[in-house]
């Protein structure tokens, strides 16, 4: 029998749905449970898809643990919440090669690349979606620049680490990349308003497809008989 689950890496815990299919096959839970969490410990905060392949006479259990989304991986390791819901205008990180190269390792068995420098282009598509640039670069142009060998070096390295100085540079140019998205919102929003007040009718005029009100004629004097 094989079970499919998603958990949370290192911290699993029982619910109705696996003792209703592990219980009645005489399964042991907490041995379940204990196993899963071990394996998924280094995914810790992420969603990790697990299968669990069980023999029912037996009573013994295998488990196979699969790497969580590249865009998860991608969130953990630049420490972000959530993509970004603009890509097209709205980036929310720089990463480094090194980065990259991070979460291709961990998700290299679960692509389909040939090498290590497949899986880096697989991940640095995965960053258009999510809005996040790659060495100063959007991810279209971060990928020809694989293509072409700019990052060789550090691909056959394997290199994990960015060196300080480098990421002080990118970090640098992400926060002017910053301040100009938000002028250019704050702009934006403005010019909306702007629009929508010229667009308002002004007090007492009359909106459009209405007449305005006639205004009351002055009422004559009456005359005082002497």
């Amino acid at each position: 029998m094989q079970i499919k689950l998603l958990v949370e890496g290192g911290a699993m815990q029982p619910g109705p749905a696996l003792s209703q299919k592990l219980g009645p096959a005489g399964i042991n839970l907490g041995n379940v449970i204990s196993k899963v969490n071990d394996a998924t410990k280094d995914f810790k905060g992420l969603k990790v898809p697990v299968e669990l392949e069980v023999d029912m006479n037996t009573k013994d259990f295998e488990i196979k643990i699969f790497s969580p989304p590249t865009s998860e991986l991608l969130k953990k390791e630049l420490k972000l919440e959530k993509g970004s819901s603009l890509q097209g205008k709205v980036k929310i990180a720089n990463a480094s090669i090194e980065q990259i190269i991070s979460v291709a390792k961990q998700k290299m068995s679960n692509l389909l690349a040939k090498n290590l420098k497949a899986a880096v282009k697989s991940v640095i598509g995965t960053c258009t979606s999510l809005g996040i640039l790659v060495e100063n670069k959007l991810p279209l142009e971060a990928g020809k620049d694989v293509d072409e060998g700019k990052f060789d070096k550090e691909i056959q390295a394997e290199s994990t680490e960015t060196p300080a100085e480098k990421k002080e540079e990118l970090d640098k140019y992400f926060k002017e990349v910053k301040d100009k998205q938000e002028k250019q919102i704050q702009q934006e929003e403005e010019a909306a308003k702007s629009a929508e007040a010229a667009a308002a009718p002004a007090e007492g005029e009359a909106k459009p497809g209405e007449v305005a009100p006639a205004g009351e004629e002055p009422t004559a004097p009456v005359e005082e008989k002497k």
